[in-house]
């Protein structure tokens, strides 16, 4: 039976890997590192350098895999998510038949944690749906982009007793600031803050978070999303790719 870890390894400071995502590394075969194209470079480089520092056995193997590219054009959202996530089952089990021999551990470095916003265990389901591969896996958490962007910022992530809502950029016109007081806004191609009008909204953005390009903005949203918009434009074109994330909040804590 082959094993798979899909490991959680922050957001970019190789510091964030915790003991239990170290020693789950160490005991892989085989460590996976997929790779995004030349804009995303940084990205595959990262994950080497966590490899470098934390992985101490010596007869392991590291395999490299491009990550197909997802299609949008004449698909719905939903539809060119499927399509993807298929094509992406498809070379996780190519790699699992080709690179992972019965009876060794494969471990996926996955960004982040493999909980929140990320597809890897739907996909590792699909692969073993398929039943081509026998296989068990593991999930091993890593340190949030959420706590990363709280810690920046030095702010608790809650207000006193009221909750947290965690969506996306095109759902957030469905819940803030209307049904939440706190919500975190992931995956924002389309800076859906830009159309919050509520003048008591305030805003904790940040792009890059746990690598050395990181940048963190604050304040009243009124005061600040033309900033934040034209730091994150420069900042793409800059990089040639950018991962951000952001909390809007308004009230305070022991406001009923």
């Amino acid at each position: 039976m082959r094993n798979i870890l899909i490991v959680g390894i922050g957001t970019g400071n190789p510091e964030h890997l915790t003991v239990q995502a170290i020693n789950a590394l160490n005991a892989a075969a085989v460590l996976f590192i997929p790779t995004k194209g030349e804009a995303k470079a940084q990205l595959a480089e990262i994950r080497r350098d966590i490899v470098s520092r934390h992985v101490t056995r010596r007869d392991n193997r590291v395999v490299e895999f491009e990550v197909p590219v997802r299609q949008i054009a004449g698909r719905s959202y939903s539809q060119s998510v499927d399509e993807w996530h298929a094509a992406i089952a498809a070379t996780y089990e190519r790699l699992l038949l080709e690179v992972l021999e019965e009876g060794e551990t494969g471990a996926f470095l996955v960004w982040g944690d493999p909980m929140l916003y990320d597809s890897t265990i739907r996909i590792i389901e699909r692969v073993r749906a398929l039943e081509t591969v026998q296989f068990d896996y593991s999930v091993i958490p890593g340190i949030t982009s959420i706590q990363a962007l709280a810690a920046s910022h030095r702010i608790p992530l809650n207000l006193v007793g009221k909750p947290v809502e965690i969506t996306t950029g095109r759902r957030l016109s469905e819940s803030f600031p209307q049904k939440s007081e706190t919500a975190v806004v992931m995956l924002d191609g389309e800076q859906a803050f830009m159309k919050i009008e509520d003048p008591d909204a305030r805003i904790y953005w940040g792009a890059y978070l746990g690598t050395e390009q990181e940048i963190i903005i604050s304040g009243r949203l009124a005061d600040v999303k033309e900033d934040i918009l034209k730091t994150r434009a420069a900042a793409r074109a800059q990089h040639g790719w950018i991962m951000d994330i952001y909390l809007l909040q308004k009230g305070a804590d022991f406001e009923e």
